[in-house]
């Protein structure tokens, strides 16, 4: 049966006190909507339709940044769940199969779960997600009989006895289609909030003899954001969750509590990562390789063998091949290192490509910017640059050339050759004593007038 997903992706989150849409507030540097999108899109869905309101162009944007055949269908008056659903008809208007209807401010749903809901459809007209509540508070109540579920009551509308039952709604349902859109049309808004509920399709359902289940998660799972201290439970739990998958493939982290991963991170077997350690979006780190202390790590691939930090900096665009050492304080933004390349200390290296075996020595920097725009710097197999060395871009360095300590490079350099770009040293006997004579003289001077 084909697939569907309607992310609800509309509010604007009062209570986050912000003008960003709730659902592009950041978990593990990704918005909270990819999160959502990320656990449906493991069914292989045929179409996703997000349904965008209050900041549409944002939503849209994040949505197709994700999923670039993501629709957008836009709610411009919120009033209520099942009118969001609806504003996605058009976009479902030639589909046939089982749509799944998610929310974007809820990120933590599994695959499995919605796997789950989908086996569940096959014996059931409407599936709808639910889970047994510590606290039930303000949650809609699942109405049950054996596994028949009869209705969806929310708090505001429940009486004292369906207030005391336990299963609550997370939103999440299953259904259908064309019989999902057609219940839709039904759904009127005579309620204490006089909106049009999603939850009404349910015993609507059950009114025309359609059969309707809950399937039961984990509470977790459908936690919601809505405000800046729930948004920071969930990254708590995004990143212990993200920790433990780690390690249980295989990724040795010595302070898993110290080291923050991303939405995306990467990290392949036998990875060790040490203390204080900050993955931006978009790394990947094959097996192997050892990423060391405060370092930090954005939109970049360190191969196997590779040794980062301590306190590096990997900038998107830094391609790390096998068994290159980047070592404390060094940068590296879009720029190749080559197998065995080693940079140790103190230096930046931007907009380069650096061949095999390349040494580069200390507090070497590539300028590649001239105030408008960036240029490369090349080095070939087995160079050594020397200590404090600007490479002025455009430039090159052949291969197994030398460059002395403190040169600036402006022009291209052979292979095998050395360079040396210094201004020549000047040596005065005596002058440095009478120098400190005169500036000891003028102190004094200060002191008395002071």
């Amino acid at each position: 049966m084909s697939i569907a997903l309607v992310v609800l992706a509309a509010g604007k989150g009062t209570r986050m006190e912000s003008d960003l849409p709730k659902v592009l507030h950041r978990i593990g540097n990704a918005p909270m909507l990819h999160h959502a999108m990320a656990a449906g899109a493991a069914l292989d869905p045929e179409k996703v339709v997000v349904v965008a309101g209050h900041g549409a162009e944002a939503v849209s944007a994040a949505a197709q940044d994700y999923m670039d055949e993501a629709e957008v269908a836009i709610q411009s008056e919120q009033l209520g769940t099942a009118h969001a659903v609806a504003q996605a008809r058009t976009a479902l208007a030639e589909f046939d199969g089982d749509v799944i209807v998610l929310y974007g401010d809820t990120p933590f749903i599994r695959f499995e779960t919605l796997e789950e809901m989908a086996r569940a459809r096959a014996r059931h007209d409407v599936v709808v997600l639910g889970f047994e509540a510590a606290d039930p508070g303000r949650y809609g109540r699942l109405v049950t009989n054996g596994d028949r579920l009869e209705r969806i009551v929310e708090f505001k509308d429940a009486t004292d006895e369906e207030r005391a039952i336990t299963l609550c709604n997370s939103g999440v349902l299953a259904a259908d289609c064309a019989t999902l859109l057609r219940l839709i049309e039904a759904v009127g808004n005579d309620n204490a909030s006089g909106e049009y509920y999603l939850t009404d399709v349910v015993a609507l359902a059950v009114s025309e003899g359609l059969s309707a289940t809950a399937v039961v998660c984990d509470e977790a799972e459908t936690q919601g954001i809505n405000s800046r201290p729930e948004l920071a439970r969930a990254e708590a739990v995004f990143q212990a969750s993200a920790r433990e998958t780690l390690m249980a493939d295989g990724v040795t982290l010595q302070a898993p509590e110290t080291v923050f991963l991303s939405f995306d991170t990467a990290l392949g077997r036998d990875t060790e990562v040490e203390p204080h350690v900050v993955f931006g979006p978009g790394v990947t780190v094959e097996n192997g390789a050892r990423i060391r202390a405060f370092s930090h790590l954005e939109g970049c691939h360190v191969s196997t063998g590779a040794v980062v930090g301590p306190y590096a900096r990997l900038r998107p665009g830094a391609e790390l091949d096998e068994d290159v050492h980047v070592g404390n304080f060094v940068e590296i933004k879009n720029a190749h290192l080559s197998a065995g390349v080693k940079a140790n200390h103190l230096s930046y290296i931007g907009d380069a490509d650096i061949g095999e075996r390349t040494n580069i020595g200390a507090g070497t920097i590539t300028c590649n910017y001239d105030g408008f725009l960036k240029h490369r710097t090349e080095i070939g197999e087995g160079a050594f640059i020397g200590s404090n060395t600007m490479l002025v871009a455009p430039v090159r360095v052949g291969s197994g050339a030398l460059t002395g300590s403190g040169s600036v490079i402006t022009e291209d350099v052979p292979d095998d050759a050395l360079a040396l770009g210094r201004a020549p040293q000047v040596t005065k006997p005596g002058r440095a004593r009478k120098l400190f004579e005169i500036l000891k003289a003028r102190r004094a001077d200060l002191k008395k007038d002071g």
